[in-house]
């Protein structure tokens, strides 16, 4: 179980951001209605306005209310590649703000396959995060809590112990569903295959 969770709660409800492990690459996060922490988040990472976060949870369910109804070709592969290394690329509602997916109408979710992470999902308000790499923007994503550490320290509110939870050093395959279509933004660690 993670320490200081009381602290993280309070870090994320007062717009703090926070790094953690997932099952690709150590992340960046922060409340997704907290523009403050969002624009934050871009600051820290030198990140590009047109570059949008995703949102991440430990349920599905909990980011079912961000986006419009998935298409069957979506929900296919959530069941066979949720919780993993899959960011669907999908049409936002209007609970996601503009803020978080750079005025874009789509939005990016994921359920990552990692325990501490889902942990601090439990902890987190709406149990989302917008989310996004633990590095400085072109530089390579952080791999391990010292590099995380070395990246973000004196940047985010806190870089969160890993407990031994670690990463495969690989980012998400990103995966746009358009209607029954499916584009591929970004190859990453799954190889999408619809039976």
């Amino acid at each position: 179980m993670i320490e200081h969770s009381e602290k993280i709660k309070k870090i994320l409800e007062n717009d703090g951001v926070i790094a953690f492990v997932t099952d690709t690459v150590w992340g960046l996060g922060c409340l997704p209605q907290s523009e403050k922490a969002v624009r934050k988040i871009y600051e820290i990472k030198k990140r590009e306005a047109q570059k949008p976060l995703i949102l991440m949870s430990n349920e599905i369910y909990h980011l079912f209310e961000y986006v419009q109804p998935i298409p069957k070709v979506g929900q296919k592969l959530i069941k066979k590649y949720f919780p993993g290394a899959l960011t669907l690329v999908l049409e936002k509602s209007e609970k996601t703000p503009d803020f978080v997916t750079s005025n874009m109408n789509t939005v990016g979710i994921r359920v990552p396959n990692n325990k501490i992470f889902k942990e601090i999902c439990e902890i987190a308000p709406e149990h989302v995060l917008a989310t996004t790499s633990a590095n400085l923007s072109h530089q390579p994503s952080a791999k391990s809590y010292e590099q995380a550490y070395e990246n973000m320290n004196g940047l985010v509110d806190l870089v969160v112990k890993d407990y031994s939870e670690t990463c495969e050093g690989l980012e998400s395959t990103v995966c746009g569903v358009f209607a029954e279509d499916l584009k591929i933004f970004r190859q990453g660690a799954i190889n999408i295959e619809l039976d």
